[in-house]
């Protein structure tokens, strides 16, 4: 026990004095993350209490470069056996330490844990920790710590604000500057030299950073009310359906309607951006309300299977209440969802085309675009925003006389 090395930083001793049972810890580069974590196991893992304690990475690989070196430097010669290719360390006691991959969720089923660390959750599929390891601390209510550097507002922002409210959880923020061994002349320099993005979300372990390659959002342009003339297109991204009953569905994508003001000079004016996770009578009622409130132009829906089960009970809606309405089925165009957004918005937003009304989606809005594009974060209201794009330019081509059928006057010149 003598070898036993738990020198903690001031912030380091501050997460382990608390109590709560969760802990979230949003912290920079180079903050010392990793000791906190192997000291969270080692501790854990030397209680009475039996029961298997998780360190869980991104990736398989990843647990073994960070945390096993860092558990051996610590715990020295308590202990008592290990096993590099299960990456299975056992301790005095007989309580076992297991290291894991997010990426091999199998790996991570079936079993009873005390205590978890989860290192970088932000690179991890929600499902990781609601389905899988959230379960598996039940019986022995178990603890646990999460812990990384923020990649935009995903999951791991849900948590961290999460944690600040909800019983028996707590939140830590920290920057690299909450080392003090780390110079903080070096940590200027990173300052003075990335992308004001980069150093805010890395070093700063911020949540608001920019990293979007396509938007800008501090660029963007609001209005309350306006006066400009146009007419209004109502585009629509549909996810699949809540089921009755369903008591979470976070994880899930959204539902979205935009309803667009479009100016014969090429302006859009966002009148709102009605958004979701809804059964389909519900997604049915909230289509049916914007075409009633703003009568459009055009309404555009997305093609595919969730617009084929939701066909039907609109147009049985459009019966009941005798308004009938054109629905144009919106298509990829054999684009990739990034270039398909990326082409319809981001030259529109630069050039002050778009125009946003100020409303509570609008937060919601600028996150997607601040972190587009990201497999992370989801851009539900940015897609059915960009399919504005197709019903606009169609409506634009209504009224112009085409000639049917071209004849030349001279046969021999061809004109």
């Amino acid at each position: 026990m003598a070898n036993l090395d738990l020198a903690l930083l001031p912030w380091q001793e501050e997460v382990m004095k608390d109590g709560s049972r969760f802990r979230v810890i949003a912290a920079g580069r180079r903050t010392g993350k990793s000791h906190l974590a192997a000291v969270s196991l080692i501790l854990n893992a030397l209680t009475e209490q039996k029961g298997k304690v998780f360190y869980v990475a991104p990736t398989q690989g990843q647990a073994r470069d960070v945390m096993w070196s860092t558990i051996y430097d610590i715990a020295g010669d308590i202990i008592e056996k290990s096993h590099v290719n299960n990456l299975e360390i056992t301790l005095a006691g007989g309580n076992t330490i297991y290291l894991k991959g997010a990426d091999r969720p199998d790996t991570l089923r079936g079993v009873s844990l005390k205590h978890l660390v989860m290192d970088e959750l932000a690179f991890m599929k929600p499902d990781v920790w609601e389905s899988i390891l959230r379960p598996a601390l039940a019986d022995r209510k178990g603890s646990a710590i999460f812990i990384g550097t923020p990649e935009g507002r995903n999951h791991f922002y849900d948590l961290f604000i999460g944690g600040r409210t909800w019983p028996d959880w707590n939140s830590f923020h920290f920057t690299s500057f909450d080392n003090p061994l780390v110079d903080p002349a070096e940590i200027e320099h990173a300052r003075q030299t990335l992308p004001s993005f980069s150093f805010q979300q890395e070093f700063m372990a911020s949540f608001d950073a920019r990293t979007s390659g396509f938007f800008d959002p501090d660029n963007f342009l609001f209005y309350e009310t306006t006066k400009a003339e146009g007419e209004y297109y109502v585009s629509v991204d549909l996810a699949g359906f809540k089921n009755v009953g369903q008591r979470r569905a976070r994880k899930r994508d959204n539902s979205a309607i935009a309803i667009t003001k479009v100016t014969s000079d090429g302006h859009w004016y966002v009148e709102d951006i009605d958004y979701g996770q809804w059964s389909l009578d519900e997604t049915v009622k909230h289509i049916f309300a914007a075409v009633e409130k703003y009568r459009p132009r055009r309404v555009g829906i997305e093609k595919g299977i969730a617009q084929q089960a939701v066909m039907s009970p609109l147009q049985d809606e459009m019966r009941r209440k005798s308004r009938l309405f054109v629905i144009d089925l919106l298509t990829h165009g054999n684009q990739k969802k990034t270039d398909r957004i990326a082409w319809a918005l981001a030259g529109r937003f630069e050039n002050g085309l778009i125009h946003l009304k100020k409303a509570d989606w609008n937060d919601r809005l600028i996150d997607e675009a601040a972190n587009f594009p990201s497999a992370l974060v989801h851009d539900d209201l940015l897609d059915a925003l960009s399919y504005c794009d197709q019903i606009a330019q169609v409506a634009y081509l209504d009224g112009i006389e085409l000639q049917d059928e071209w004849e030349p006057q001279d046969a021999v010149a061809g004109f």
